[in-house]
């Protein structure tokens, strides 16, 4: 063979090498499109759209079966490809109970469940003290410490994270104003009568709404750790206080509405600011964000006189405590409630008016979406991670699932009901104690003959704590 007919063999293996090279780089670029965009190959070489499932569990390692079928490759704490579209995932554990719900993946997009939690079947209460005259419980948000009250000045905080309980006594003589001395005492006695109680995230510090005597009410910070620094906010500032909110972790700077005034306090300078915002009806907080409802018809140099909508008697105002600057988010026509919330990297905005949700994105305030519910809710909460929202009047709820973009209305067991940690709600009736995801799903029965006025948690997903009969009692909810 010459040369040149060498050359031109040798040239057309080159062109052919190179096209092969091209063409294969395109399909894997749109192999890779296609799955970025939530398409798979999948048998028979059909293109079937797909998401993915992201699920971990307390305690973990539990099985996992998708749609029934399971296998030892399938558990918890891992990722899973799925086809878009509705699937039933039920997780089980040797000795534990089971836990299941119905989820709709979409295409191209990540679901999570990292709040599924299973119980140990076989459980023994252990009785670990008494506590006769005890009024009433609170326990940390992360279940780590318990304040038990009494109608005495002397009262027991618990460190839960103990085997062995440890407790110190909390001296609440010179907090309160609604202490008097009893003749037949040693000690004084505390004749208030507790409204409610939110503890700081750090738990160090409590902050309690009081009735007195006189049907006023009273605000104290009370000090865990040095109840001597705790501050009786009302004695300090006098004027009526109608709402107070802890701002940050440790307690160090509030929100209150003041005769229907904002004002920001700053409990280290033990000051109060001057008024953010006026004739305010109620109002929630996002880190150093505040929202708010207030009324228009009195607030008038507030509200832009260029509005559309200003003839409305209400709006909802934001402003944030670095720069102070109040602005009207909406109008409404009657007195809404709303929220800031976070999930995954966007900011919403939900209004809550009558029966009616709304969620807006915050940074545009554009509509994401809306829902009709059936009854009233009073109060409105964001959860834990801005994953959900709870919107509720007594016991019956409604959840606002942010993943799943849906709300699911539902009553709980007993008349009320608290929080078992940041992703649970649990309440009692006739001495059973119920327990619930978020949503109302995966309801179960765990302790019976519960106290149902002292509070229920569970400390570093180990130890269920109870009241039973004025007996603190405890189970382990995981093998030990």
């Amino acid at each position: 063979m010459d040369a040149e007919k060498k050359q031109r063999l040798q040239s057309l293996k080159v062109i052919i090498s190179e096209t092969f090279m091209v063409l294969a780089v395109i399909i894997s670029v749109a192999v890779l499109a296609l799955i970025v965009s939530g398409y798979w190959i999948g048998s028979g070489f059909k293109v079937e759209r797909q998401g993915m499932l992201q699920i971990s569990s307390m305690p973990t390692g539990a099985d996992v079966s998708i749609d029934g079928d399971s296998s030892w490759l399938q558990r918890t704490n891992t990722s899973k490809v799925l086809l878009s579209g509705e699937h039933n995932i039920v997780l089980t554990k040797e000795g534990y109970d089971s836990w299941s719900k119905t989820i709709n993946i979409q295409e191209g997009l990540l679901y999570r469940l990292h709040y599924p939690r299973l119980f140990l079947k076989d459980r023994t209460p252990k009785k670990l003290a008494s506590f006769d005259g005890a009024t009433a419980t609170f326990i940390s948000p992360d279940s780590s410490a318990l304040l038990i009250t009494n109608k005495t000045t002397k009262w027991e905080l618990l460190n839960l994270r103990e085997e062995s309980l440890s407790s110190k006594t909390i001296d609440i003589s010179k907090v309160f104003s609604t202490v008097s001395l009893a003749d037949n005492a040693k000690e004084g006695l505390f004749t208030g009568k507790i409204v409610d109680a939110n503890w700081d995230l750090d738990a160090s510090h409590l902050l309690f709404e009081v009735k007195t005597a006189e049907d006023k009410l009273e605000w104290v910070l009370l000090d865990i750790k040095n109840p001597d620094r705790s501050f009786n906010l009302t004695k300090e500032f006098g004027g009526e206080f109608s709402a107070i909110q802890i701002l940050d972790n440790s307690s160090n700077n509030l929100m209150a509405i003041q005769n229907h005034s904002l004002k920001k306090i700053d409990v280290p300078g033990r000051s109060i600011s001057t008024v953010l915002a006026k004739n305010i009806i109620s109002f929630d907080h996002y880190h150093n964000e505040i929202i708010f409802t207030a009324k228009t018809e009195s607030n008038e140099s507030d509200v832009s006189e260029d509005s559309e909508e200003s003839d409305q008697p209400y709006y909802v105002g934001h402003f944030k405590l670095s720069d102070d600057n109040v602005k009207e988010l909406f109008f409404t026509a009657s007195a809404a409630k709303a929220t800031i919330s976070q999930f995954y990297d966007q900011k919403y905005c939900t209004v809550l008016e009558g029966s009616e949700v709304r969620v807006y994105t915050f940074d545009d305030l554009k509509e994401y979406a809306k829902y009709n519910l059936s009854f009233e809710p009073e109060q409105i909460k964001v959860g834990h991670d801005g994953e959900f929202i709870i919107m509720n009047s007594g016991s019956q709820i409604a959840s606002l699932d942010m993943e799943a973009n849906a709300v699911r209305e539902w009553q709980t067991a007993g008349k009320a009901f608290s929080w078992f940690d940041f992703d649970m709600i649990y309440s009692v009736k006739d001495g059973e104690l119920f327990v619930y995801d978020f949503d109302g799903l995966n309801d179960r029965s765990l302790a019976t003959n519960v106290s149902d006025h002292f509070s229920v948690g569970v400390t570093d997903n180990k130890w269920l704590y109870y009241f039973s009969d004025n007996h603190l009692m405890r189970e382990w909810i995981v093998e030990h």
